[in-house]
C-alpha cells in the first residue's frame, strides 16, 4: 500500500476503525498494522484456503454442495452482524467472492472493509468516491438514491447465484466451454429467474457437482438470491432474514417477478447487446467510483439503469 493518495489513506484508516472494534466468528480479525511515511500495511489473521473465488471458479476439486451452503450461511451471518449487531450499522459496500475468506477448519469470514461505512442511527451525510465491483453493484449505486444496508443484500444475491452454478454471472467464456447438454445460455441472473418461473432448478446446478445435490435446497437458495436482487431496496430481505432462510429456520420468501425485470437490461449489456452503445463485456471495467448519501430512513427510489454502467457513463450529480 505504498505511495497511496488521499483516497488510499482514507480507506486505510477506515479499515482500521472498522475491523479493530468488531468481533464475530464470520468476520476476519485484524492482527495489527503499520504506518510509516507513505507506507501502510494491514495484518490479518491467516486464512489458508484464500478467497472463495479461488475455490469456486478455478480448476481443481470443486466445492461440494454442503460446503457451498455452509459458506453462504457463514457469509450471510457475517454481513448480518455488520448491519445489525454493532453499535453503528456498517455497510460493507463491496460484497463479492474475493472478499469471502476460507480456511481448512471450515471457517468463513468476510474481509476487505476498505470501502465500509459506519452509520450512526441518526446520521444523514454525504460521502464521496465510494466504489464497488462491477457485476455486484445494486442499481441504486448508479442513480440519485440513498445507499443502505440493502445494497449489500443485492451484492450478496449475486454471490449466491455464483455459489450455485460455480461461475461468474457474466462470464460468457465459461458457458461456451460447457458441454451442450449442460449449457444454459445467457446472463445467469436472468437465466435463474426464468428457470425459477418454470421450477426447473435442476438446470441451474454447477455441472461439476454431477447432480450430487438436494434440488429442494438449490431451489431455496435460488429463491433467496432472487429476493436479494429485487430492484426496489425495500423489497429485499435483511441479511438476518437471508441467513435464516438459508439455514431453513425462516420460511423462504417468494421472489417478486415484477421487481426482477431490470435483470433483462443487465443481460443485454453484459452479453453484447448494450442499449447504451458499449461492447458488452469488452467495455467493462472492474470498479466504479460514485458519490453516496446515507440516511437512516432507508428510503430509496426505483431505478431503471443497469449496474454494469460506470459513473463516467452517467451525467449529472449522483447522491447515492
Amino acid at each position: 500500500m505504498a505511495n497511496m493518495g488521499r483516497q488510499g489513506r482514507h480507506e486505510f484508516l477506515t479499515e482500521i476503525a472498522v475491523i479493530s472494534n468488531i468481533r464475530h466468528i464470520n468476520l476476519v480479525k485484524l492482527r495489527g498494522f503499520c504506518a510509516e511515511g507513505n507506507h501502510r500495511m494491514l495484518v490479518y489473521e491467516y486464512m489458508n484456503r484464500g478467497s472463495l473465488d479461488q475455490s469456486l471458479f478455478r480448476l481443481g476439486s470443486p466445492l461440494d454442495w454442503s460446503e457451498r451452503l455452509h459458506i453462504a450461511i457463514g457469509a450471510a451471518r457475517g454481513l448480518a452482524y455488520l448491519h445489525s449487531g454493532c453499535d453503528h450499522k456498517i455497510i460493507h459496500c463491496d460484497v463479492k467472492p474475493e472478499n469471502i475468506l476460507l480456511d481448512d477448519q471450515k471457517g468463513v469470514k468476510i474481509a476487505d472493509f476498505g470501502l465500509a461505512k459506519l452509520i450512526a442511527p441518526d446520521q444523514s451525510s454525504l460521502f464521496t468516491t465510494l466504489r464497488g465491483t462491477r457485476g455486484y453493484l445494486a442499481p441504486e449505486w448508479l442513480t440519485n438514491s440513498r445507499i443502505t444496508d440493502k445494497t449489500d443484500v443485492y451484492s450478496f444475491g449475486m454471490v449466491l447465484l455464483e455459489i450455485v452454478h460455480g461461475r461468474k454471472n457474466w462470464s460468457i467464456d465459461s458457458w461456451c466451454k460447457l458441454p451442450s447438454s449442460s449449457k444454459t445460455n445467457g446472463y445467469f441472473p436472468m437465466v435463474a429467474l426464468k428457470k425459477h418461473e418454470e421450477r426447473r432448478y435442476d438446470e441451474l446446478i454447477d455441472p461439476k457437482l454431477e447432480q450430487k445435490v438436494d434440488i429442494e435446497e438449490i431451489g431455496r437458495v435460488i429463491k433467496v438470491a432472487l429476493c436479494c436482487l429485487h430492484e426496489e431496496p425495500h423489497f429485499r430481505p435483511s441479511m438476518e432474514a437471508v441467513a435464516g432462510m438459508l439455514e431453513g429456520s425462516l420460511k423462504v420468501w417468494e421472489p417478486r417477478i415484477m421487481s426482477l425485470h431490470h435483470l433483462s437490461m443487465h443481460e443485454r449489456g453484459f452479453l453484447g447487446n448494450d442499449i447504451w452503445g458499449n461492447n458488452g463485456l469488452e467495455g467493462m471495467n472492474t470498479e466504479t467510483t460514485s458519490t453516496v448519501c446515507f440516511d437512516s430512513d432507508g428510503t430509496s427510489g426505483v431505478c431503471n439503469l443497469p449496474s454494469y454502467l460506470s459513473a463516467e457513463q452517467l451525467s449529472g450529480p449522483r447522491y447515492l
